[in-house]
């Protein structure tokens, strides 16, 4: 088990909810809009990064109760392992600084990239449906959240090469001091070889966990890295000092890990996942959601968030997709309309009933 007692004040429409007594399996129903979904958001920003929805923390606190504080919400969880309590993870806005996500572990202030050191937070929503025709920018930021699971401290250092490469792009085009310049790409090239170390391991474990699985029922996806220029330390150092003027023209870098791309092709067919259907596009995420979900229960606790993920596989497909979830031993949050799609695991699993932000227990 990894998360239970989880409270969500004030965010999005959940005035006070609190989840106890989770399972390995949790399920959530519930009519479109209920706040099934903001649950899972919840949860996700029980991690680095901006949650599954991506979104700004002004808009995520509850703004129609009269006595909340505008702008300000607070969610919090306690991480099980082996039957007790190891931590307590919390994460909120204050009236004072609302533009400025703080985070508490055990009690104490701590930065959200520590929160991947406790645990490990993946998910698959509707909305990354078409991320094999999405812009690499995104494919980038499906492959860091994954990456976090195997390595905890990889979202520091993706932070910190976009904040180098930032700094570069304004030295170059204010024609600021040459040494800050060297010292600025000299961060770039550290941290960007770290991020491409990780996603080269990352995509290689995945590479290896999906060539076990068989072609069906889910469409077996063959991934690939490919770096955007050096991954080494000296020759991604060498590059940004050799394409200053370029870079300087385009007003940005035109090489280096910020420019690296996932290449997807699916198994049977050999076409590219980008020119695959629709649904062999969402069963090739599947797979390497679950692929991912073994990966990341062989490390620190971990938690998979599937939201609205059932409706709409076959009877199956679906029993394969339960199957898969019990092997990679991750605790599992999904959503839905209704109990039927999950009758095969309903004995087993924690249920609550959302209706307009509030929970039964079912």
């Amino acid at each position: 088990m990894a998360l239970t007692k989880i409270t969500l004040q004030n965010f999005r429409n959940h005035a006070a909810s609190e989840l106890s007594d989770s399972a390995q399996f949790n399920l959530l129903v519930g009519e479109n809009g209920a706040g099934k979904t903001n649950v899972l958001e919840a949860i996700s920003l029980l991690s680095p990064g901006r949650g599954l929805r991506r979104a700004q923390l002004a808009d995520l606190a509850l703004r129609k109760t009269p006595d909340a504080e505008p702008g300000v919400f607070a969610i919090g969880a306690s991480l099980v392992e082996q039957g007790q309590t190891s931590a307590r993870l919390g994460t909120f806005t204050e009236p004072e600084r609302p533009t400025r996500r703080m985070v508490r572990i055990n009690g104490a202030e701590a930065t959200a990239s520590a929160l991947s050191e406790w645990l490990a937070i993946s998910w698959l929503t509707p909305s990354m449906d078409g991320l094999f025709t999405d812009s690499a920018g995104a494919r980038r930021r499906f492959v860091d959240r994954m990456a976090l699971a195997i390595e905890p401290g990889h979202a520091k250092h993706v932070t910190s090469l976009e904040a180098a490469l930032r700094e570069r792009n304004k030295l170059l085009e204010t024609g600021g001091d040459a040494r800050w310049l060297d010292a600025i790409e000299a961060q770039a090239a550290q941290h960007g070889a770290v991020v491409s170390a990780h996603r080269s391991r990352l995509i290689a474990l995945l590479a290896d966990e999906l060539s076990a699985l068989p072609p069906e029922p889910f469409a077996r996806p063959i991934l690939s890295y490919r770096p955007g220029g050096p991954t080494d330390v000296a020759e991604l150092l060498a590059s940004l000092a050799r394409e200053r003027r370029r870079d300087r023209a385009a007003g940005r870098a035109l090489s280096g890990p910020h420019r690296d791309e996932l290449d997807v092709v699916m198994a049977v067919s050999g076409h590219a996942a980008a020119t695959c259907s629709t649904g062999e596009q969402k069963a090739m995420l599947i797979a390497i959601t679950l692929a991912h979900g073994v990966l990341a229960a062989s490390g620190r606790p971990s938690v998979l968030l599937l939201d609205e993920v059932a409706a709409h596989l076959d009877p199956g497909r679906r029993s394969e997709l339960f199957r898969r979830l019990r092997i990679g031993r991750a605790q599992v949050w999904m959503t839905g309309t209704e109990l039927a799609p999950f009758a095969e695991i309903e004995a087993e699993a924690a249920v609550w009933r959302v209706s307009n932000g509030e929970l039964e227990r079912l």
